[in-house]
């Protein structure tokens, strides 16, 4: 157990390097929390800095958490792996380095996931691709990315206890992660009420 707590607390500390608030700060810009989603995830560095800039920063997010897998891999039992990957997640949502406020973790959680079960993250990665182009929205497209990549892990192990619960862990927290976003889309839907 010593070992899972190590890694986990290595990949909160990871996780809580932000790429594009370091980016944003060190090319003198204003910190991408301040600004359209007050995410500092790649889609708000697309909106704030152009698609060169956002792919990589989602380059840099998937190679460190491709780099956190395979420590995780090499250290802990593979039936605890995803717990590696929840701590990543938490510590992009809530960085210790940029207080507390950071990105959404989807690009960390593909990263990780293309390295554990490289199947679910391909499939993921159709699915998002297949929902953005359906809705359009960017959000909802990484939700079902994220359940795919949670049902990949656990169906991986074979719906192991620690696997699986791991697994809804980690879709909740980035589930809980995009409740600005869902807040926001329905309040932007028009009404199905008939109005006075």
């Amino acid at each position: 157990m010593e070992k899972i707590a190590l890694v986990c607390f290595f990949s909160y500390l990871a996780g809580s390097v932000n790429f594009a608030i370091l980016f944003f700060k060190i090319s003198g810009r204003t910190d991408p929390r301040l600004r359209f989603s007050g995410n500092a995830g790649t889609t708000n560095v697309y909106r704030q800095a152009g698609m060169t800039w956002a792919i990589a920063i989602f380059l840099l997010d998937l190679s460190r958490a491709f780099a956190v897998a395979m420590l995780a891999m090499y250290v802990i039992h593979v039936q605890w792996l995803i717990w590696a990957s929840f701590f990543l997640i938490l510590g992009n949502r809530f960085p210790c380095f940029h207080g507390f406020r950071g990105g959404k973790g989807v690009a960390n959680y593909l990263g990780f996931t293309a390295l554990v079960v490289p199947w679910a993250a391909l499939l993921s990665a159709i699915t998002w691709v297949s929902v953005y182009w359906i809705k359009r929205v960017p959000f909802i497209a990484s939700l079902f990315m994220a359940a795919v990549l949670s049902i990949g892990h656990a169906q991986s192990q074979h719906w192991a206890l620690s696997t699986s619960i791991g697994s809804c862990a980690t879709f909740a927290l980035i589930f809980f992660n995009h409740a600005s976003n869902m807040m926001q889309f329905g309040k932007d839907q028009p009404s199905s009420l008939p109005t006075e």
